[in-house]
């Protein structure tokens, strides 16, 4: 059918006022851009750039109050807390004079033992230790002599027997019924476990600090031994304790050699003198 010409004009307006209808009407805006989680860009409140850290806000003031001994005595100084001991045991042992109240045969287990020449005597020891402490970026070996104290003034000292690093499998013989002797000095001390200590606090006990700052705790463990492949090569690991529910690294005593130390501080030590 033909149309007439009058009506092209009327024709075209129309299709005009169509095609202008639907640009008004359909939506200029952009979609929103979704991550692949499904939120929306536009409202996502959260900071992508926030670093997730772990907590090394670590803090023992609170376990100062666990140190007790003969003579032993401590008071923080700013970040750090000093230790001035004796080092004088609170227990009994064949290493006192024999007209001291405190001294007693060997009766222990060890039918190897062999009572060396030294005597205890009283000494001097002043630790300064860091209150927060941190992992050290580089990790100084433990030194022969005095590394840490134990809750009852005596100190702790590493693996190996003076003076060239040597192991402790003769020195062991010379250990007392509670596990530590004194050397040529009259310096008494523990290589292994302080069973004074265990017997007296429990084997899952807090025993002491090394001079990192980081606390030593007994053998065991959520009711089980701990051994050596359960720590690292410091001879310790994180997580929570009695004292620090929120978690702390921290050095264990097992029963085999490196006994309460690995490879050097896990922290950076403080000071000690004597």
């Amino acid at each position: 059918m033909k149309l007439s010409m009058r009506f092209f004009p009327l024709l075209l307006t129309i299709l005009f006022l169509a095609v202008l209808f639907n640009s008004c009407s359909s939506d200029n805006s952009a979609d929103p851009i979704v991550d692949i989680d499904g939120s929306d860009d536009d409202n996502n409140d959260d900071d992508s750039n926030d670093d997730e850290t772990d907590d090394t806000d670590y803090d023992i003031n609170g376990i100062l109050e666990l140190f007790e001994g003969t003579d032993l005595s401590y008071e923080v100084s700013g970040t750090n807390v000093i230790f001035t001991t004796t080092d004088l045991p609170n227990h009994k042992s064949p290493y006192w004079a024999t007209d001291n109240a405190l001294y007693e045969a060997y009766n222990g287990t060890n039918s190897s033992f062999n009572l060396n020449p030294n005597r205890i005597s009283e000494q001097n020891i002043v630790f300064t230790i860091p209150l927060n402490p941190s992992a050290a970026t580089s990790n100084a070996a433990t030194p022969l002599g005095p590394m840490g104290i134990s809750r009852n003034g005596v100190v702790f000292y590493n693996q190996y027997a003076g003076p060239n690093n040597q192991a402790l499998t003769n020195e062991i013989n010379s250990f007392d019924q509670w596990l530590g002797h004194p050397q040529n000095a009259g310096q008494y001390h523990y290589h292994i476990e302080p069973t004074f200590l265990t017997e007296e606090f429990g084997a899952t006990a807090f025993l002491g600090l090394l001079s990192d700052g980081f606390p030593v705790y007994g053998p065991m463990e959520d009711g089980m031994a701990v051994t050596n492949d359960d720590l690292d090569d410091f001879h310790g690991h994180t997580g929570a304790t009695a004292e620090f529910p929120n978690g702390i690294y921290h050095y264990h005593i097992t029963s085999e050699d490196p006994y309460l130390n690995g490879n050097g501080f896990y922290g950076t030590p403080g000071n000690v003198s004597q």
